[in-house]
């Protein structure tokens, strides 16, 4: 999956030649999944239509502060533009266009919300040879660069005036993969490994029965996403789950066992930075598995059980570096417990739900958790989604490599 999925884009095109080619490049976005709005400079549309750019972005595209032919249009605010984007792009960027950018002559609504805007900004340059290596262009350069805006270089070839050299805009393929490249590298867990749990594990009494327990593995799966989408790599061990990852980046292993889960875990522990054990392991396992399927025969009926293997402590004894982060689920005295568990398997970190907070629990969309760490500070935190609790724990490894 594309780093640019769910993304803002905003896209200035300013009165070049080189406009033409932002059809393409709008395409290219909406394929990687991001969502696009486009600025246009008024010049610009002599170059390329708004409305091939509006039906190509499915949204529409703005050239101006207000639509001069409506007297009761509502003008288009630059600010909100810059507020909306993830990053900004400004292609092709004219010589004049760059050099308002970099004086702050805001004469138009390209410009002005430029000048608002929060996010990144990359640009890049397209013109003829010799503008491009005029004194001026080359001060515009150096200026945006200063600001923070990033480049991305004009590619050699055959231009618009018949000559060939410098000055061509990057073709919109070399423009995603700059802005993928770019993007990628600058993930707070690029370079980073994770391995997470998820999901219930299945213990055999017979070929067909099995001791279950409710959990969907919503949870984990949602921390391995936003550990992919950080820019982590992500081994997944899930138990028995119909869901799938969406980042496509995610090495995903499916176990059905927790002996097998334990082994899966120990085979990937020791070359990992962060491990995240969101599974919910059976504690207990029958003694002996029946063969064949049990008949309903006796009145009574009993299975022995077994202790299984406790993952999460068995990676606490061979901690090395790695960040260790283990789930509670209490009924009653849920930060004591949860203090116990800390100090038992030797974790860094550890995610209590109570089961006693409406909105917890298994089955359901919403998680309410509390922060321990090693320290036992504790942080209560309020109902969410259990994608914007995923969003939290992984910021707190991100806080903990910061």
């Amino acid at each position: 999956m594309s780093v640019l999925s769910g993304k803002k884009i905003l896209l200035g095109i300013s009165g070049g030649i080189a406009a033409y080619k932002t059809a393409s490049l709008v395409r290219l976005f909406i394929k990687a999944g991001a969502e696009v709005q486009v600025i246009m400079t008024p010049a610009s549309k002599d170059f390329v239509t708004p409305l091939t750019l509006s039906t190509l972005s499915k949204n529409p595209v703005h050239s101006t502060f207000y639509d001069e032919q409506d007297e009761n249009a509502e003008w288009n605010n630059h600010v909100e533009f810059g507020l909306w984007a993830d990053l900004m792009l400004i292609a092709p960027a004219t010589a004049n266009t760059m050099s308002k950018m970099a004086t702050g002559n805001a004469d138009n609504l390209l410009i002005a919300t430029y000048l608002s805007a929060k996010c990144p900004v990359y640009f890049a340059p397209a013109m003829d040879l010799d503008m491009y290596k005029h004194p001026s262009t080359l001060e515009s350069f150096k200026a945006l660069q200063s600001f923070g805006n990033i480049m991305i270089p004009a590619e050699s070839g055959e231009l618009a005036s018949g000559l060939s050299g410098e000055g061509r805009m990057a073709e919109p393929e070399n423009i995603i993969a700059f802005l993928e490249a770019d993007l990628s590298a600058k993930l707070p867990l690029k370079g980073k490994k994770i391995l997470i749990t998820a999901g219930p594990t299945y213990e055999a009494i017979d070929p067909v029965r099995f001791i279950g327990n409710h959990s969907s593995g919503k949870m984990g799966f949602d921390i391995a996403n936003q550990a992919a989408d950080q820019g982590a790599e992500v081994i997944l061990v899930s138990g028995p789950t119909h869901l799938k990852p969406k980042n496509g980046s995610i090495k995903l292993i499916s176990v059905e066992s927790a002996q097998q889960m334990y082994e899966a875990c120990h085979q990937y522990f020791e070359s990992v930075d962060v491990a995240i054990a969101a599974a919910a392991v059976a504690d207990y396992r029958p003694k002996f598995v029946a063969e064949q399927k049990i008949k309903k025969a006796e009145a009574d009926f009993a299975i022995e059980l077994e202790k299984t293997k406790d993952i999460l402590a068995s990676l606490g004894e061979i901690k090395k570096n790695q960040f260790l982060v283990g789930f509670a689920l209490e009924t009653e005295n849920e930060i004591e417990h949860a203090k116990q568990k800390i100090r038992k398997k030797n974790l860094d970190l550890i995610v209590l739900n109570s089961l006693n907070d409406e909105g917890a629990g298994f089955g359901k969309s919403t998680n309410k958790i509390t922060f321990i760490d090693k320290d036992f500070n504790i942080e209560p935190m309020p109902l969410q989604s259990k994608e914007a609790v995923a969003a939290d724990i992984i910021n707190k490894v991100i806080a903990h490599y910061a």
